[in-house]
């Protein structure tokens, strides 16, 4: 009897620790029950309709996993395999999967060696895992041959009924680059397709081609940022192409181009934001110039630049230095003093419109580092290390203007061991780039890189970044002092919160409760401005959660 009441007091004790949640702030967090340990790791939550939650799960040498949850719950419903059939008896490699108003659909894409043919096809696929007979070819892509086949790139629109796919390769023979976009409605047909190939003048000095970003807004219509730049040695500048190039759904798709006039910078990268105010805008970095036309390369500051889409009139254009105090967190004092520029190793992850119409950027030293392989041929294996530090927070004015600027404090990385390794996955090679932020593949997902980066909760004119910090960071907020994250395992939550002059207030649970699941920022899903589906692991145990922002 006292070994039965023993075990009982053992077994409540375990359910207390695991199910314990640390509070900080006003963010709650509550879970659902356990996940069965099965070895399939949530790599991505696809979304929540009719009381259900869907999520793509993956196990390797297993492949993938739809995986569906109760809302109210979070109880798993279902898990089943989804198995893509070959075509023409190739391969499928499996790209992603979507949610369109409330109908799934499976992603694949397969390459024909002989015609040189890259093709992208969707299908969708039953709450089983079973993809329908029936596939649509979303793509049909000529490519110069397999290692210069590019790559996809996707994006949904606001409503989640409709799908802007990107395709972007190669051909070194014509000095040329080639890319595709389309956009799809909710059953996978075509709503406008524009294709392009672009020469490359090798006898330009410097020359850079970029794709900086695509973007979907609410009316469905389509925008591609183009950056074409080299140095005109003769007359001794640096010559900027930077456009929007514009498809409009009441224009009925037809391209519409709209020149930014750039002088005497470089322009480093450019990410867009739709708003509902039927304007576009554009953020980034940019470089300063030599006197010989040549571009510093290292980032000076950052530049807004507002479209009017009903005149298709870039209203403003601001370009605003990294201020002292920025510099000294992210240089040093002695290098600040000097007006050293920041090293070109921030990417910017997260745009967010403010209540007064101005703009938020969210930019963050990122970097992926690729070790020497092990092995023979096929079994070689090769060490993959994404490392994401701090953030540069930049609140700009609705003119454009600088308002304020911070830094949130953080290092971190995660090391992924794998068979295979795509370089074009990170934005293409020479002199022509897709200039995405880095995505790190679904396959190396589950195992690490998801634990890193922060997730940005904007509330009342307040910006929130939760992340995960070492604990011995507790109250740290001087990035000289801070801590490398080491093992995400064991990591705790902390929130920055910046009010709206720029304040930093950091909060960390008041207690740290161990064996306490660690929340992976990589992977969730936004279901409005303060309500978020989340993913906690604590090593081999995984729950699905709601993370929500009180009043």
């Amino acid at each position: 009897m006292k070994q039965t009441f023993l075990g009982f007091v053992f077994f409540v004790c375990s359910c207390i620790s695991l199910n314990a949640q640390n509070k900080i702030d006003k963010i709650n967090m509550t879970y659902g029950e356990e996940l069965p340990e099965d070895k399939q790791k949530i790599v991505k939550i696809i979304g929540e309709t009719g009381n259900k939650i869907y999520a793509l799960g993956f196990k390797e040498k297993e492949d993938y996993f739809l995986k569906i949850f109760e809302s109210k719950t979070m109880k798993i419903i279902s898990s089943n395999p989804i198995v893509i059939p070959q075509i023409s008896d190739k391969e499928v490699d499996f790209e992603d999967v979507f949610l369109l108003n409330g109908k799934l659909y499976a992603i694949g894409s397969v390459y024909n060696k002989k015609e040189k043919i890259f093709n992208l096809v969707g299908s969708e696929i039953s709450e089983k895992g079973v993809l329908s007979k029936t596939s649509v070819t979303l793509f049909n892509s000529e490519v110069a041959k397999k290692s210069e086949r590019g790559g996809f790139y996707f994006k949904q629109s606001p409503d989640e009924g409709a799908l802007l796919i990107m395709h972007t390769s190669r051909f070194p023979k014509e000095d040329a680059i080639k890319y595709e976009v389309k956009l799809f409605d909710d059953k996978l047909a075509t709503l406008f397709s524009s294709e392009e190939k672009v020469k490359f003048d090798d006898s330009k000095k410097d020359y850079e081609f970029t794709i900086s970003d695509f973007e979907l807004n609410f009316q469905d219509d389509v925008f591609l940022v183009i950056n074409e730049s080299y140095r005109d040695s003769k007359k001794k500048e640096q010559v900027e192409k930077f456009q929007i190039h514009a498809f409009k759904r009441a224009n009925n798709y037809v391209k519409e181009v709209v020149d930014i006039n750039i002088k005497g910078k470089e322009i480093i990268n450019c990410k867009m934001m739709s708003t509902n105010k039927n304007t576009l805008q554009l953020v980034g970095f940019y470089s300063s110039v030599r006197e010989n036309g040549k571009a510093n390369k290292e980032l000076k500051g950052v530049y807004n630049a507002t479209i009017n889409l009903a005149t298709n009139v870039n209203d403003n254009l601001k370009f605003n230095e990294f201020d002292y105090a920025t510099k000294v967190k992210l240089l040093g004092e002695r290098r600040a003093k000097k007006g050293k520029d920041l090293k070109p190793l921030y990417s910017i992850t997260t745009l967010i419109e403010k209540n007064d119409g101005g703009i938020i950027v969210l930019s963050e030293l990122q970097f992926v580092y690729v070790g020497q392989s092990s092995g023979i041929g096929p079994l070689a294996f090769t060490p993959v290390t994404y490392t994401k530090n701090e953030i540069i927070v930049t609140c700009l004015k609705p003119d454009g203007s600088l308002d304020w600027s911070n830094v949130l404090p953080k290092e971190q990385s995660a090391t992924v061991t794998t068979m295979s390794f795509a370089f074009g996955a990170v934005g293409g090679n020479g002199n022509f780039a897709v200039g995405i932020a880095m995505a790190i593949p679904l396959a190396q997902m589950g195992k690490g890189p998801e634990y890193l980066g922060a997730i940005p909760i904007y509330k009342d004119g307040v910006l929130n970044l939760l992340f995960n910090d070492n604990v011995k960071n507790k109250g740290v907020t001087d990035i000289e002092e801070i801590k490398s994250l080491g093992n995400y395992n064991n990591a705790v939550p902390a929130l920055f919160i910046f009010d709206e002059k720029g304040q930093i207030i950091r909060k960390d649970p008041e207690e740290v409760i161990k064996n306490e699941l660690v929340l992976r920022p990589g992977i969730y899903y936004r279901k409005n401005q303060n309500e978020f589906i989340v993913y906690s692991s604590r090593r081999k145990l995984d729950k699905l959660g709601r993370m929500i922002l009180e009043d």
